[in-house]
């Protein structure tokens, strides 16, 4: 009896061109040609949100790191 060794690595990866077509395919079935532009409407404001909130988080952490700068170097 032989053991089949199936490495995490293939059952993981992206798919290829034939496959896109499917997934496309699958998409406009299952959501018309009508909601499709909504679809990709909320994404996008999905990905803008997501965008300003790692902004605004990474200024903040700047801004402290600033001021903790500034008062290490006021206080030597």
């Amino acid at each position: 009896m032989t053991v089949v060794n199936i490495e995490p690595q293939l059952l993981l990866s992206m798919p290829g061109g034939a496959e896109w077509i499917w997934i496309i395919l699958a998409i406009i079935i299952l959501f018309g040609g009508r909601k499709i532009p909504e679809l990709a409407r909320g994404i996008g404001k999905g990905i803008r949100e997501f965008n300003d909130a790692k902004d605004g988080v990474k200024s903040e952490i700047e801004n402290e790191m600033k001021k903790k700068e500034n008062a290490n170097n006021t206080s030597n």
